[in-house]
C-alpha cells in the first residue's frame, strides 16, 4: 500500500453522503492524524472549499504523490484497491481481467 502523506491527491472509494461527495471525488491531504487519520480537503474548480473531512485512510487511495509530483499509474492505483479487497473479491477480479483478456474479446 502507498502510505498517504501531507499534500497528496487522494480519491474516494466510497460515498461521503453527508458531504455530497461520491466515490471517484478527489481531495488533498491537509493533515496527517495518528491510528491512520488524515484531514483532507475537497475543492471546486475554482479551489473554493467544498467539504473538509476527518478520514480513514481505508475510505481512499492515493493517486498523485506530493513528494514526487507525480500520478500514479493505474496499475498502482488498481493494485491500491484489490490490496483492500478479500481474497474472495481478488480472485472474481482476477477471473473478469482474464474474461476482458481473451482472444476476441478485446479486439
Amino acid at each position: 500500500m502507498i502510505e498517504p502523506e501531507l499534500f497528496d491527491i487522494i480519491e474516494l472509494l466510497v460515498d461521503l453522503p453527508n458531504y455530497r461527495l461520491p466515490a471517484g471525488s478527489q481531495g488533498a491531504i491537509v493533515e496527517c492524524f495518528a491510528a491512520g487519520e488524515y484531514e483532507v480537503e475537497f475543492a471546486n474548480e475554482d479551489g473554493e472549499t467544498l467539504a473538509l473531512c476527518t478520514l480513514s485512510s481505508e475510505a481512499f487511495i492515493v493517486v498523485w504523490k506530493a513528494n514526487t509530483k507525480s500520478w500514479l499509474s493505474v496499475s498502482e492505483r488498481l493494485g491500491a484497491v484489490l490490496s483492500r479487497l478479500s481474497e474472495e473479491r481478488q480472485q472474481e477480479v482476477l477471473e473478469f481481467a482474464r474474461s476482458v483478456y481473451s482472444p476476441g474479446k478485446n479486439g
